[in-house]
This record gives C-alpha cells, sequence and structure tokens, in this order.
C-alpha cells in the first residue's frame, strides 16, 4: 500500500471515529490520536475525567479495523469487570471478552480485558493468544511504582512483542516525560501527551461523626475569603462538638461529568489527580526496580500523595 493510500486510509477511520463520537474531542485526545495515526506508542497523562478512555477506544478501533487484537489491561478485577462491560456495548458480546482470576470468557475474542498479571503470564508462557495482536493498552499505569505489583508492568512492557504498540493511561504519573523516554528505549517511538486542566470540578469536604449517633456531617475543607481558599473555621470548631475519631477525614469529591469515552471514571482521586510534567518532579526516590534494574530509570517517581492501591 502507498504512502498515500495509508495516510487517505488513516484520515478516513479517523473521520469514523471522531463522527461516532458524542462530543468533539479535546486537543490533547487530538494529539494522542495523531501519535497512533504516525505508527507511534503512546502515554497519555491526564487527570481523572478528562477522557483519556477514547484515545484506548481508537486504539481498539485501529486494531479491529486491521483484522488484529487488543488487549485492555487494568490492576484491579473490578476495573476490569467494568471495562469488559464498557467494550461489549461499544463492540458487542461476541468481539469482547475476560480473563481476570475469577472469570474467563470469550478469551479468543479480538478485544479482551484482563488483569496486568494474566497478559504477563501469556507472555512468558508464548500464548497462541499472543498472536495478531495489535495494541495493550496499560490502564492505571502508574501502577509501575507498586513495590509489590509493580514489576508486572515493567516485564510487560519490556517482554511484549516488538511489533505490539503500548497505550499507557494514568492521572497520577508525575514524570511522564521520563516515564515515555524510557518505553521509548524498549518499545520504539512514543509521544508523552500531558494534559493538566482539569474538566471536573472537585470538591474539598471534611467529614465528621456525631458522638451519640451513626450521622455525620460534610462540611466544606477551604472556604473564599479575599480571593483565597483558607481553612473552614466552622469544621475546626465542629471538631470540639462532634466526634474526633476515624471517621473524621478529609474527603474529595468529583462534582459534574465530563466526556470521559467508555466508562472513564468521574469520581476524582484527590489532589493527586493532577499530572505533572518531569519538569516539576526531578527530585525524590523513584521505582525501587530503578536502583536494581537498568531497564526502567526512574521509571514512575514515587510520591507521599499517590497511593496506588486506591487510583482506581
Amino acid at each position: 500500500m502507498t504512502e498515500a493510500r495509508v495516510a487517505d486510509d488513516h484520515a478516513r477511520r479517523r473521520e469514523s471515529f471522531e463522527s461516532s463520537r458524542p462530543f468533539p474531542l479535546d486537543a490533547f485526545q487530538r494529539r494522542a490520536l495523531d501519535a497512533i495515526d504516525r505508527g507511534q506508542s503512546v502515554l497519555v497523562a491526564a487527570p481523572t475525567g478528562s477522557g483519556k478512555t477514547v484515545v484506548a477506544e481508537y486504539a481498539i478501533a485501529n486494531a479491529l479495523e486491521d483484522g488484529g487484537k487488543a488487549f485492555y489491561t487494568t490492576p484491579l478485577k473490578a476495573l476490569s469487570n467494568q471495562k469488559f462491560g464498557d467494550l461489549s456495548r461499544e463492540h458487542g458480546t461476541r468481539r469482547v471478552g475476560l480473563l481476570t482470576g475469577d472469570n474467563s470468557i470469550n478469551g479468543n475474542a479480538p478485544v479482551v480485558v484482563m488483569t496486568t498479571e494474566v497478559l504477563r503470564n501469556m507472555i512468558y508462557a508464548r500464548s497462541s493468544t499472543l498472536e495478531d495482536l495489535r495494541f495493550v493498552i496499560l490502564d492505571e499505569v502508574h501502577y509501575l511504582q507498586d513495590p509489590y505489583r509493580g514489576a508486572v508492568w515493567e516485564e510487560v512492557i519490556i517482554h511484549l512483542p516488538p511489533d505490539v504498540r503500548v497505550v499507557c493511561l494514568s492521572a497520577t504519573v508525575s514524570n511522564a516525560e521520563e516515564f515515555a523516554a524510557w518505553v521509548e528505549t524498549v518499545r520504539g517511538e512514543t509521544a508523552a501527551v500531558i494534559e493538566e486542566r482539569r474538566p471536573v470540578r472537585l470538591e474539598h469536604l471534611y467529614m465528621v461523626g456525631e458522638r451519640s449517633s451513626d450521622q455525620v456531617h460534610l462540611l466544606p475543607t477551604f472556604v473564599e475569603r479575599d480571593g483565597e481558599a483558607r481553612p473552614n473555621p466552622e469544621a475546626a470548631r465542629a471538631t470540639g462538638k462532634l466526634d474526633p475519631t476515624p471517621k473524621r477525614r478529609a474527603s474529595t469529591r468529583a462534582v459534574g461529568g465530563r466526556r470521559a469515552g467508555a466508562g472513564a471514571r468521574a469520581a476524582g482521586s484527590g489532589p493527586r489527580g493532577a499530572s505533572r510534567s518531569s519538569r516539576s518532579s526531578r527530585s525524590g526516590a523513584c521505582c525501587r526496580r530503578s536502583r536494581s534494574c537498568s531497564a526502567a530509570p526512574g521509571a514512575i517517581k514515587r510520591s507521599s500523595s499517590a497511593c496506588p492501591a486506591g487510583s482506581g
């Protein structure tokens, strides 16, 4: 196929995909889709609810158009089940499978949702299921920083067949450019697409419980004074009247919704949800494997404000 025909084919696919979305794409989504059209892998670092899943959907659509496969990996069974439902509604139950520790449904389908450990085991077993694989989506890729499970993500990125492209998605990876540069050393050309604007407004709340009942109260953590956010004095006074037990905690709630593709989560993950570029996060300890494995030097910076286990 000539370059002109390839370009025309990409333009046709792109137009068809964008017209099928019920909303216009944001600039960062278009940049990520451009990277896929150029044949690159891509890392999308954007806040929760901004629409990262749209990029995964485009990669899946391209794989199906080529007669190939796409795997969508997540760190959690519950999230895998959610994505399985979303993609089944998008592409039909006959074209989508699910592989987790609890479920094995249509595992030979062209689109399979699975926990990341399942894919790692497939790679080491040289499973025939990997044949015709075009894309692997690594949702919540910041799990690579997890001291117990992070090696799984690293092994998948390193050991996937060389012709498979990866689409990495995260709301909390702090050194996105550095991480994308490492992915490029093992997967080939990789684009880092970083979006710092948060489309889903977050409301910070303070939860306190009454001593004499199970009733709880949600109070704004901050109030506006002279154009600045200040600690809410009512919350401070409430601690003397209400129960200062572990019930009381800071809470962050996402308010409103936004175009988020199939199943993107609108519930915010607090202040840590904002993505930052590597220019502002060069200091601090990196993934523990970066000290012992040259494959991923500084792959993802560990942050006290980022809790991998709570980022679903």
